[in-house]
């Protein structure tokens, strides 16, 4: 019977590790706060980790290998008391290619608006409902962005339940009176990520990540010159958005993630004509501009 129960446990055990979505590291930096107390952020590094890998954030069952692979680094440059911190969050992700050992970068997003209170040795908890932490909101928030733009790479607009999610939190999160979650907030913040992900002006960013990554970089292996051609096809469909909201968020996001590999695909065979492709790059994102002069 005992040797029974501990098969039934471990088997439980087993379970709960097999069904994590995200497999992430979390790096805080505290270099800019003076002082020799730096066990704190050791501690929330090690407590972040915990939170964001053990907690089950969705109803799905994940593989170990199906993990998605993220990295969340807090910066903190100010410390006003024991509790309260202030910095930003840089948050990233990638997701493996079909018949590839590689890993492409799919998020890449710098939320200056970190700012928090936190204690050493608390637990963390989430709960859809109520806002307690601002700094779990945000973790949260960023959770379900990843797992919603990593489900668009997957499907068209296969990430809407997470996105969803990460709406809920951003309103529940406005009550507790802190930047970065309302229309008022100023810069790229997360309110204005959210919004635009949602928004029905900005659909083609959505079809862009489908575009790019299943009909793009996952065939690539069988066919190169057809992978190509649906990776352009995936710059198109955010020169549509680019002729409408020349600012948005959503392209200087997507250029952040992808520049660099743009430039990879495109500067290996087989040849084809890419002038246009580079002038609408040069156009869209000119901060790459050195970048896009390497595609010939």
């Amino acid at each position: 019977m005992k040797i029974l129960v501990k098969v039934i446990l471990v088997f439980f055990i087993v379970a709960q590790v097999n069904g994590q979505e995200l497999n992430a590291t979390v790096t805080v930096n505290s270099d800019q706060i003076a002082g020799s107390n730096k066990q704190v952020f050791k501690t929330l590094e090690r407590s972040l980790t915990e939170f964001i890998n053990q907690k089950k954030w969705t109803n799905r069952n994940y593989k170990p290998q199906e993990r998605i692979q993220c990295a969340f680094t807090l910066t903190i440059d100010s410390q006003s008391s024991l509790t309260d911190f202030t910095g930003n969050i840089q948050v990233q992700s990638s997701r493996p290619v079909y018949n590839s050992t590689y890993l492409t970068p799919v998020f890449n997003f710098k939320d200056n608006d970190l700012s928090f209170r936190y204690t050493e040795f608390e637990n963390f908890q989430y709960n859809r409902n109520v806002f307690d932490s601002n700094l779990v909101s945000i973790i949260a928030f960023y959770v379900y962005t990843i797992l919603g733009i990593d489900g668009d790479t997957y499907a068209l607009n296969g990430g809407t339940t997470y996105f969803d999610e990460a709406e809920n939190v951003m309103n529940q999160a406005q009550q507790g009176g802190y930047s970065g979650w309302t229309r008022i907030s100023q810069g790229t913040t997360r309110y204005k990520l959210m919004t635009d992900i949602l928004s029905n002006a900005f659909v083609d960013y959505r079809k862009a990540l489908y575009t790019f990554h299943i009909q793009g970089l996952d065939v690539m292996y069988d066919d190169k010159t057809e992978g190509k051609k649906k990776i352009k096809d995936a710059v198109n469909l955010l020169k549509n958005i680019y002729s409408r909201r020349p600012n948005a968020i959503l392209i200087r996001t997507f250029m952040d993630s992808k520049a660099d590999e743009i430039v990879d695909v495109f500067s290996g065979g087989p040849r084809m004509d890419v002038s246009q492709l580079r002038d609408d790059l040069q156009r869209m994102s000119p901060v790459n501009s050195a970048k896009w002069n390497k595609i010939k």
